[in-house]
């Protein structure tokens, strides 16, 4: 699945693709290993003791730094100043971390069955899509973006950490913080890939159909045949889709909300540390932050991309399908195939309904952006004596 295709895209594109996978397996976040000869993943129990020690090792050190500031009456000169942001910051630190248990204990009970989608996507890229010559470019743009992003949010603590003046942490501390953070994100990684992974299937089915419709209107024969085996290819991906979906659902909307939170509360940091102790420099306030925040800005819009690029390839096919109408004198069983295909693009579409809350694609996104910012806004509004 990961094997180099021609081209210097493609190659980097894979080298993107097995670093997350060699890191997932070191973190221990992917309880799986390859077998080569059944060509399959299976769960092992030595990843999922490595994934609980990993896991609780920097949540116990984060816990037990914690507590010795607290015993020891240790406050950031912010905190003091401002004793709004060190409550919100106190609830953060709680809800950062029954995200994270919530988010690896719920994907390790649902690991039988990602194991079995993993599978089914490992098998259809083997058996029907890996000899395809064409190239998804939306798919490996979205992988190089999404690596790119990833080395920048491991990045992005160590930046805010030196930005903050007069703040002497220990480095160990902004390590744990990053190994965290890095384990967060490749939780998330593997759920965006799958539903990548997914949309370049059902782009090359689309590819073909519109191939389909271009022989046809140059009076050469179709296959019936085709059509039906396509047919059945989509079905297991709109299946393996919901699958997926359902076994990242809680995970999903607690990583969104915990990385929205986020960003209005650095941004709030920023403010405070700017206007109440005049401690940030220009070259920090204009640079350093800024670069912090539209990384987990764009990270957070590539979830919005991926969801919305499936979801319009999805509605592409019922278009596709449509002109077929235009053919004449088309085979009766080709157009009660195509029919079908039809009916069933027309009932079984791909929606990001997640919890039955909200729709996550690109409209979503924009909202959520701007919620953050009056967010943001109305906290000012409160604490504005205190800034």
């Amino acid at each position: 699945m990961f094997r180099p295709r021609c081209g210097l895209r493609q190659k980097f594109v894979c080298v993107v693709l097995r670093s997350i996978l060699y890191s997932s397996w070191l973190l221990g976040i992917f309880p799986f290993k390859y077998d080569p000869k059944l060509r399959r993943l299976r769960r092992s129990k030595w990843l999922i003791l490595l994934g609980l020690a990993m896991t609780s090792s920097p949540l116990i050190l984060m816990l037990k730094q914690s507590a010795e500031y607290h015993e020891h009456g240790i406050r950031l000169d912010v905190f003091q100043r401002n004793s709004v942001l060190h409550q919100i910051s106190s609830l953060m630190e709680v809800v950062g971390v029954v995200t994270i248990c919530t988010v690896y204990l719920r994907t390790l009970w649902r690991s039988k069955h990602l194991e079995e989608i993993y599978n089914g996507l490992m098998l259809l890229e083997a058996k029907y899509f890996c000899s395809d010559a064409r190239e998804c470019p939306a798919f490996d743009g979205y992988v190089i973006q999404k690596g790119f992003l990833i080395v920048l949010g491991l990045l992005a603590p160590w930046i805010v950490h030196f930005g903050m003046p007069n703040i002497n942490l220990p480095v160990m501390n902004v390590l744990v913080v990053s190994l965290g953070k890095l384990g967060t994100l490749l939780l998330a990684v593997h759920y965006h890939l799958g539903l990548a992974f997914i949309y370049r299937f059902v782009w090359l089915i689309n590819r073909e159909l519109l191939s389909l419709v271009s022989s046809l209107r140059g009076h050469h024969m179709g296959s019936s045949s085709r059509v039906r085996f396509l047919l059945k290819l989509y079905t297991k991906l709109v299946h393996l889709y919901g699958r997926l979906a359902d076994c990242y659902d809680y995970q999903t909307v607690l990583m969104m909300a915990v990385f929205l939170a986020a960003n209005i509360i650095v941004c709030f940091y920023m403010i405070v540390y700017r206007i109440s102790l005049s401690q940030m420099s220009f070259f920090v306030m204009v640079i350093m932050f800024p670069l912090a925040l539209a990384n987990n800005f764009l990270d957070f819009w590539l979830i919005m991309k991926v969801c919305d690029l499936l979801q319009k390839t999805g509605r592409q096919t019922s278009t596709i399908l449509k002109l077929f109408n235009d053919i004449e004198s088309m085979d009766k069983e080709l157009e009660r195939i195509i029919s079908d295909f039809a009916l069933y693009c027309s009932h079984q579409r791909f929606m990001f309904l997640h919890c039955g809350l909200f729709y996550v694609n690109r409209e979503m996104g924009f909202e959520m952006f701007v919620a953050s910012f009056l967010y943001l806004l109305y906290l000012v509004q409160f604490d504005f004596m205190n800034l």
